[in-house]
């Protein structure tokens, strides 16, 4: 049997599409014939605390559906203070490098990209130990981070971020990227580096999926769930809906650092037509989202290289999408007939669509739902992206 280990800054028992996917991806390996860990810190996200069951300890070993979890210390934190979260994210990249240098590892290793800082720590490493090192690049950075506005251009900060982006490119055997912008764009850079487009497709295709409700007289249900955070831009996208005269409310799901600001906007503002539901466990979530109608999917700015995953995920629900994000994920959503596309930050444009859902019924989007998911089920299959893969000597 093969040995693989994963790398990751976030897994389950946290949240998030970032924990999902990386254990989705150790899943299906150990479902293909490998023997898979994964090296994480201890669970903290996104509260920027340890979770109870994990406060104080330096060093957790457990085995969960198969897969070996090797949960290591982490100063925890998620607060504004930007020495703070520095201070977290060097805890935990410096007690890595030396687990890694020092601890008994496979001849296989994924590493997954962002953060920046975690992938060069163990890529250098295990480029040391002359290992096998398989990137996992789901968004670009700093890249991103410019198009955020988090970072100045040609700053020395992005001049560092830019040589170790370089650097893992460089020793890494080959490449996976979550977008065809990803892989262009590190050929860009290495162009005889081997690349694979790994897209991250769900694995919870159910028959059942799509419930006959007569709730032909409620309003549409339009949702959003997940992280409430910079790059997602909910808090300024709740502002500019007008839903007052529309059939349609909002829900929204999840945590972040607006939710804050969600929330007292929402108290100040009670006829908006939102409702707010905090963060859900994703097997519970998914339940409360069959009572739904049509997921919204946006991003405050365009993104190079970034398709949000929940594209895929709500596709595989049966959910008509509302893509408000740009890029090569309004381009998924588009050819693949999926929903409704806003170009991005055209707020006037996101209203005309809202008036145009409210008027288009909940037969039509029942109906929508059959025919998503079943396109889905057909042209976003996990199983057979792993198979090809496999059969690619990707792993």
């Amino acid at each position: 049997m093969n040995d693989i280990l994963i790398i990751s800054n976030y897994y389950p028992p946290e949240k998030g599409a970032a924990a999902n996917r990386i254990e989705q991806l150790a899943l299906k390996l150990n479902q293909n014939g490998y023997e898979v860990s994964v090296i994480s810190p201890l669970p903290n996200y996104p509260k920027g605390e340890l979770f109870p069951e994990y406060k104080g300890r330096f060093f957790v070993t457990e085995k969960i559906q198969n897969i070996t979890l090797k949960r290591l210390w982490i100063y925890p934190s998620n607060s504004s203070n930007i020495f703070k979260r520095i201070v977290s994210t060097f805890s935990f990249s410096s007690v890595l490098f030396f687990y890694l240098l020092f601890a008994k590892t496979p001849k296989k290793v994924i590493v997954q990209s962002p953060p920046l800082l975690l992938s060069f720590v163990s890529v250098f490493a295990l480029w040391i130990k002359r290992k096998k090192i398989i990137l996992n690049v789901s968004d670009l950075w700093p890249t991103a981070a410019i198009e955020l506005k988090v970072l100045k251009k040609n700053s020395i900060s992005h001049k560092i971020l830019l040589f170790i982006e370089r650097f893992i490119y460089k020793k890494a055997t080959h490449i996976f990227g979550q977008s065809n912008e990803i892989i262009d764009h590190i050929h860009s850079v290495f162009p005889e580096k081997k690349c694979f487009l790994y897209r991250n497709y769900p694995d919870h295709f159910v028959e059942n999926v799509i419930q006959e409700n007569d709730n032909s007289t409620e309003p549409i249900k339009l949702f959003y769930a997940g992280l409430l955070g910079v790059a997602q831009g909910v808090f300024e996208l709740i502002q500019q809906l007008n839903l007052e005269n529309l059939n349609v409310e909002l829900h929204i799901f999840g945590d972040g650092a607006e939710k804050a600001q969600i929330v007292n906007y929402m108290n100040q503002n009670p006829m908006q037509k939102i409702i707010f539901h905090g963060m859900l466990d994703r097997n519970v979530l998914h339940e409360k989202l069959m009572s739904l109608d049509i997921a919204l999917v946006p991003l405050k700015t365009r993104i190079y290289g970034s398709v949000p995953s929940k594209i895929f995920e709500y596709s595989a629900l049966g959910f008509p999408i509302l893509y408000f994000g740009g890029g090569e994920g309004e381009s998924i959503v588009a050819e693949n007939n999926l929903g409704w596309v806003v170009p991005v930050e055209d707020f006037e444009g996101l209203n005309v669509a809202l008036q145009k859902i409210s008027e288009t019924g909940k037969d039509k989007i029942q109906s929508m739902k059959k025919t998503i998911f079943l396109h889905a089920k057909s042209n976003f299959n996990l199983d057979l992206q792993m198979k090809n893969l496999i059969e690619n000597d990707a792993f």
